[in-house]
C-alpha cells in the first residue's frame, strides 16, 4: 500500500444500472473516503447479477486497490445477491466491522439488523458491504472511520505497533 490508500466503489442497483435511479451512496461514499484521506480510483454502477458482482470484485482485487466499497444489494430481497458474491471472493472474513456497522446502526434504526452485508479480505484488499440507502452509507462509514485507516494498513503488511 502506498501512503495514500486506493479504493474502488460498486453501486449496485438494477433500477440505477439502467439509469432509473440517480446514485446517491457512491458520491456519499467517495466523499467520506476523501475525507480518510482514501483516493477513489474507480466508481462503477451495475446490476445486482451476482456473476457480475463476482467478476468486478475479482477485476479490482487483481489490480491491486486497497479497499473496495459495494454499497446496495445486501438486504433481504430477491435481488440483493452483494454478500453471497462478495464471500466468494474474499479469502479471510473480517467479522467485527460488520459487527461493528451493525452495532452503531442498531443505536439509530432497528432495520440495521436487516443488513446482510459482510467485510472481507481477498489478497491485499479490504472488501467492505455497505447497504444501499445514503443515510446507512454515511452511518456505516462514520462507524468504520476510527478503525479502516488502521485496518489498511495491516492488510498492506505495516503490522509494526
Amino acid at each position: 500500500m502506498s501512503n495514500i490508500p486506493t479504493a474502488a466503489v460498486l453501486t449496485l442497483s438494477d433500477q440505477g444500472a439502467k439509469g432509473l435511479r440517480e446514485d446517491t451512496s457512491g458520491p456519499a461514499i467517495r466523499e467520506r473516503l476523501a475525507e480518510l484521506g482514501i483516493t477513489v480510483a474507480e466508481h462503477s454502477i451495475q446490476s445486482d447479477d451476482p456473476d457480475a458482482i463476482v467478476a468486478r470484485l475479482e477485476e479490482w482485487v487483481a489490480s491491486g486497490l486497497d479497499l473496495v466499497v459495494t454499497t446496495g444489494g445486501t438486504g433481504f430481497g430477491p435481488r440483493d445477491n452483494t454478500p453471497e458474491a462478495t464471500r466468494k471472493v474474499i479469502e479471510r472474513d473480517a467479522p467485527g466491522l460488520s459487527e461493528l456497522m451493525r452495532a452503531e446502526g442498531l443505536r439509530k434504526t432497528p432495520m440495521a439488523a436487516l443488513s446482510r452485508g459482510i467485510c472481507g479480505i481477498a489478497g491485499r484488499t479490504l472488501i467492505v458491504n455497505l447497504p444501499g440507502s445514503e443515510r446507512a452509507v454515511r452511518e456505516n462509514l462514520e462507524a468504520l472511520a476510527p478503525v479502516l485507516p488502521h485496518a489498511l494498513q495491516l492488510i498492506a503488511g505495516d503490522t509494526e505497533h
